[in-house]
This record gives structure tokens, C-alpha cells and sequence, in this order.
């Protein structure tokens, strides 16, 4: 049996570089107010499947896209069926959720994603980049188990800065790819507003900048 979902804090107050806007406009994230070193505030931690559940760190890098920090999920435990999630509020249910991500390392996966309509680390929707398999996957995640019910195939660079972004409007989603819209699809596995965040399988480690949430 895969282990349950497991918070590791929340931390309820807001960073400078938390959310720049009240809640009807765009949310965004730009971890440059954060302690470098130290997980963000205002996220939660959990992980779906097994393994370890996750180290998330702000880093100072100098080609962050809105520098100098960024947020970097750093543990490299290789276990194949591990999805360490960062998450945060408000719930939202129709959204477009963006994201800068760039793949660094990981034999086994360079997976970056966002994660929406996020009940806990077993209930979500994931759109993701891979850097090893070259293409885009959108996922609804049931009680831990994730079903892909789309995907694109292109090129994801490794060592570079990509920007994924979803929209998610009912049952209708399209994924874009550095600007390019990739996947248009459809799916009612989860319909109820919930959080959003970031995403990594298993050994990836993947550096994060610029989260903008915006209510649809």
C-alpha cells in the first residue's frame, strides 16, 4: 500500500515575495523576499507515493527569470513512483496557473509541473514538462493514483528555463508550452475548487520561479 499524504508544516503568514495581489487579481510567487535556504511561507509540503517526502528551498540563482531567487526542490531520492507537491491557497476551481521552471538534474526523471484543484498530495491535476522523454503530460490524480488523459510530445531542455501554464475552466483544460498551447482537453475526475502549486517525480531536481495564479 502506497503511504498516505503527509504535510511536513504550514506556515499561514505571507513573505514579501509571497502573494502580490488580493485574492480576485493574479497570485503570484516570486521567492524573492523568502530566506535563502529555508522553505517558502505561505506553502505546504506533502508527497504522493513513496519515498522520501521532499526538500523545498529557496535558492539564490543568478539566472533566475525574476532574480535573484528561486524555489528549488533538491531531494534526489530515486524512487520511481514519488511525487513530492509544494501547494498553496486560495481554492480555486477555474483557473490559469503559470509557472518558470527549468529541469537541473535526475537519472531517473526531470519532471516539472503545476499542480490545481489540489484537495491533498492523493487528489490532484498535474500538467508537466519531462526533460528525459521529451514532452508535455496532463494527469488527474484519484486516491494516489495518477491516469495520464493527455499529452504532447516536443522538445524539454534540460538546464533551461521553460514556462508551463494550464487553464482550467469545468471540465476543459489547455496546457501551454513556452507559450505555445499544447493540449486541449477534457476530463471530470475532479470538479471542486482546490489549492495549486508545484510539482517534481521522483529524483528530478528542478528549480521554480514566477507562480501566477489568476482566477477564470
Amino acid at each position: 500500500m502506497r503511504p498516505r499524504y503527509a504535510a511536513l508544516f504550514l506556515l499561514t503568514s505571507v513573505a514579501p515575495g509571497g502573494p502580490s495581489t488580493p485574492r480576485q487579481g493574479p497570485i503570484t510567487f516570486r521567492f524573492d523576499g523568502d530566506t535563502v535556504d529555508q522553505p517558502p511561507r505561505g506553502f505546504e509540503f506533502g508527497r504522493t507515493g513513496g519515498g522520501a517526502l521532499g526538500r523545498w528551498v529557496v535558492r539564490a540563482e543568478t539566472d533566475a527569470p525574476s532574480a535573484p531567487h528561486v524555489l528549488a526542490q533538491v531531494d534526489s531520492d530515486k524512487t520511481d513512483y514519488r511525487f513530492p507537491v509544494a501547494f498553496t491557497g486560495p481554492a480555486l476551481a477555474d483557473l490559469r496557473l503559470s509557472v518558470k521552471c527549468k529541469p537541473v538534474s535526475g537519472r531517473v526523471d526531470q519532471g516539472c509541473g503545476v499542480v490545481f484543484r489540489l484537495k491533498d498530495a492523493d487528489n490532484y491535476y498535474v500538467a508537466r514538462a519531462n526533460a528525459l522523454e521529451d514532452n508535455v503530460r496532463l494527469y488527474h490524480v484519484v486516491r494516489g493514483r495518477r491516469v495520464q488523459f493527455a499529452g504532447w510530445n516536443g522538445a524539454v531542455k534540460s538546464g533551461v528555463w521553460h514556462e508551463l501554464a494550464v487553464e482550467a475552466r469545468g471540465d476543459h483544460f489547455v496546457v501551454f508550452f513556452d507559450g505555445k498551447a499544447v493540449i486541449d482537453a477534457h476530463d471530470k475526475a475532479l470538479t471542486e475548487a482546490g489549492k495549486f502549486g508545484l510539482w517534481t517525480k521522483a529524483d528530478s531536481i528542478i528549480y521554480f520561479d514566477d507562480v501566477v495564479a489568476t482566477p477564470l
